[in-house]
Formats: C-alpha cells, structure tokens, sequence
C-alpha cells in the first residue's frame, strides 16, 4: 500500500466527466501491439480490466475478446463506461469494486489490464488475486505513458501546455503537498510493481512500446479538462474555492496563450509491460 496513506472512496470523486477529454490518448498503436503480442482474434477469451475508469482500455479491447469485465470503485467512472459503451456491443459488463476487494464469482480470464491504475493498490494482495483469476498462461498487462520519453517542442505551432505553472497554481490553492482523496500523499505512489509480481508468481515481463509523437492541438477548455481529471486536483478538493481556482486558472492559460488559446502536445509513446502467469 502507500505509506503514510489510506484509499478512500473520493480519490477520483467529480473526474469522471473530464476523464476522457482531458486525459491524453493512448498511442494509437496499441490495441494491434496488444493483439499480436497476445493472440487476439475476437471470438474467445475474456479481460478484466482493473481499475477501468470510464472504460479507456476495456472500450478499446472489446472487440478482441468474447467477454471484458470492467471493474472501478468509482460509481462515477462506470457511469461514464456505461455511457461510453452503448452501441459497443453486447460483451461489456462493469462492476463497481476495488481491486482488494474482486467479488466471487467473476470466473476465470485470459488478460486482466491496468491502465495507470496498480500503483493505487495494495499491489502484493492485487497481485496475489490476480495471478488466481488467471488461467495458466495467462497474462498481467501494465499500460502507461513511457515516462522516460524526451518530449520536444520543437516545431509546435502553439505554445505548449503550462503544466509546471498549472502544478504550481495547484498548489498554491491545495498546499504544498499532493493531494489524494481525504489525504494527502508526501512521498507520491509507491514503485516496485515488478518484485510484486514476481513473488505472486508471474514470469519476467515482456516490454512493448508503442510510438506515439502525433502532435497534438488542445484547447483552453481541453487543459481545464486534464486538470480536474487527476486525483490530485479533482473538483471536489477545492470545495468552495473551486470557481476562484477555475478563474486564476483560466486567467493562466489565456496568458500563455492569448491569441488563440490553443496548445500543442506531443502524444507520449505508450508503455505496455506483460507477465505470464507460468503453466502449473
């Protein structure tokens, strides 16, 4: 778990509805570097994606798989799944839960997915779970931007996003310290999602990276939107300051961007890590 840190039920409170329009893309690469990587053909199989949000991997995944449980404990996240997934297909199912906290009955899998999600979770009891609801061969599949990626903004024909002068803006309204639901997170989200699985079993993991680089172009309201879609600047934590925090930071990006207020972003390579679950 996180130290110094206890999951309560707002951490994502209020950030369903900028979830999806905030949030960069994945590359755009993926979901084929997936299917190869994992044998997918559509007509067998079954996901769970972990900590689905509004269904950003599982909507994706859907047509690879005969079956994709989606599970969130944030009534607000499935809410926007659901919405997300009508005219989809008929092969979706979300559940509202915790990771900790899977109910019987959910069967067996052949992929269960965690999109920027198992750094929030007592990773060695996920882990552990994990590893029994998977049929043998089956594999844990990490997704996230590459971290490590050089991000130049040469040749953007807007300014960048501000995103150290939004971060300072967040803390000068919340404190000095990352805020996640009720608390407060001083030595950020733990690492060491490798030696966990490890000793739940898994084989050493297999790397994708799937290129991204597409410049992007991202209003004002896309930016305020990416904002209020992270924990640690959800709506929810500014409580009665929220319009004055929304004002100073819409002042903000009209200063950075006064002509047109546009941006542009480079779209981050994606970063998919898979352990199998060994034969036994």
């Amino acid at each position: 778990m996180v130290e110094g840190w206890d999951w309560d039920e707002t951490l994502f409170e209020g950030v369903a509805p900028y979830y999806e329009r905030g949030r960069l893309p994945y590359a755009p690469g993926l979901v084929a570097a997936l299917t190869a990587e994992l044998g997918l053909d559509g007509s067998r199989g079954r996901l769970l994606d972990v900590g689905c949000g509004p269904g950003t991997l599982a909507l994706r995944l859907a047509g690879r798989f005969a079956e994709v449980v989606g599970v969130d404990p944030d009534a607000g996240m499935l809410a926007e799944a659901r919405r997300a997934a009508e005219g989809v297909g008929g092969n979706l199912r979300w559940v509202r839960a915790r990771a900790e906290q899977l109910p019987a009955g959910l069967g067996t899998f052949t992929v269960a997915t965690f999109g920027n999600a198992f750094h929030w979770m007592d990773q060695d009891r996920v882990a552990a779970t994990i590893h029994d609801l998977l049929r043998p061969g089956g594999a844990f599949v990490h997704v996230a931007d590459w971290k490590a990626e050089p991000r130049s903004t040469e040749a953007f024909p807007h300014p960048p996003v501000p995103h150290a002068a939004v971060a300072d803006l967040v803390r000068t309204h919340l404190g000095p310290l990352r805020r996640a639901g009720r608390g407060v997170l001083p030595h950020g989200t733990p690492s060491g999602e490798a030696e966990a699985l490890a000793r739940a079993g898994f084989a050493a993991p297999v790397r994708l990276l799937v290129p991204g680089g597409e410049l992007l172009t991202r209003t004002a309201d896309d930016v305020v939107a990416g904002t209020f879609s992270l924990s640690s600047s959800a709506p929810h934590l500014f409580g009665p300051r929220l319009p004055a925090f929304e004002a100073d930071l819409r002042a903000l990006l009209h200063a950075a961007s006064p002509a047109t207020g546009l941006f542009s972003e480079r779209l981050p390579s994606t970063e998919a890590r898979i352990w199998r679950r060994l034969s036994r």
